[in-house]
């Protein structure tokens, strides 16, 4: 009975919360953890946190599963860990979650496991509080539920205006051989790549950054108070989560990338000149490798 109040309690917290033994075997996990990921209890149960489960990377792409895992860390030495992560939700995008591992001791005082939880990191752009009151004026794309080009436009009119107070970038993001996925896995998977496409896009963006899907397989990423420097890192992260995401269709892992560009506005120059430069610079990406950002200042 005292067991399953506390296991009650543990199932209502917020925060996604999953125990784990010392061979990081998960034991238990929690209503939120099944909330924030996708994963049932059910399809964890017994597995190990890094069997194509969450496998946590960081912001450089760096997989924690293989070096630097929190969990590890705090079995092998008892110390509490937090850092910052990206998890992989089981439709294939990626999360940013604050990561707290903790550990789990017996009565002898022995480590016996850990304690992992794990909470949203806040990317709602500020942009939308408005655009939530607008989802019946057609400004959301049906399918990736970020904004649609009208949007876009709308966006990039009200930060032009602005433009001589601040500087503002565009990236255009377009995913790699999409053409294949739908050949090969048909447009349902193509669909749902879109929508994995347009969550590790989100994930990835600051509260003040703007996604709309631009069209077909192109989103457009406006960036607010921004320099070359900082929009080449913020193209790069999102070039990263897109890489690290996939879908698991029927055994088949489904991964894509995609080419980047972008480019900040400079002094006197029209939103569509900008808009055409980041252009350029993506197709200049799909003309030479794919997988990679330019950016132009």
């Amino acid at each position: 009975m005292e067991c399953e109040f506390y296991e009650n309690v543990l199932t209502a917290l917020s925060d996604g919360l999953y125990v784990v033994d010392k061979k990081r075997k998960i034991l238990f996990w929690s209503g939120a953890a099944e909330e924030i990921t996708g994963y049932s209890f059910s399809e964890v149960l017994g597995k190990r946190c890094a069997d194509n489960l969450l496998c946590h990377v960081d912001a450089e792409g760096r997989e924690l599963c293989t070096k630097g895992c929190p969990l590890r860390a705090t079995i092998r030495d008892g110390s509490v860990a937090t850092t910052d992560v990206f998890l992989h939700h089981k439709q294939g995008h990626r999360v940013p979650v604050t990561v707290t591992a903790s550990p789990l001791k017996d009565k002898k005082g022995d480590i016996v496991g850990a304690v992992e939880t794990f909470s949203l990191v806040n990317t709602k752009n500020i942009f939308y509080s408005e655009f939530e009151k607008l989802r019946n004026n057609a400004l959301i794309d049906k399918l990736t539920k970020v904004g649609n080009r009208r949007f876009g436009e709308i966006t990039l009119e009200n930060i032009s205006n602005k433009s001589k107070k601040t500087s503002y970038g565009i990236l255009f993001v377009d995913i790699d051989r999409f053409k294949y996925v739908n050949d090969v896995w048909g447009h349902s998977v193509g669909d749902s790549v879109l929508q994995m496409v347009a969550n590790s896009i989100t994930s990835g963006l600051r509260d003040v950054d703007t996604v709309c899907r631009w069209g077909g397989e192109e989103f457009l990423v406006i960036v607010p108070s921004t320099t070359v420097q900082e929009l080449t890192t913020i193209a790069e992260r999102l070039r990263m989560l897109v890489e690290k995401s996939w879908l698991d269709h029927e055994g088949h892992l489904i991964e894509v990338t995609t080419s980047i560009g972008g480019g900040v506005v400079r002094e006197g120059e029209q939103v569509d000149s900008v808009v055409h430069r980041a252009d350029t610079q993506m197709y200049f990406c799909k003309n030479n490798g794919r997988n990679m950002v330019s950016i132009e200042g």
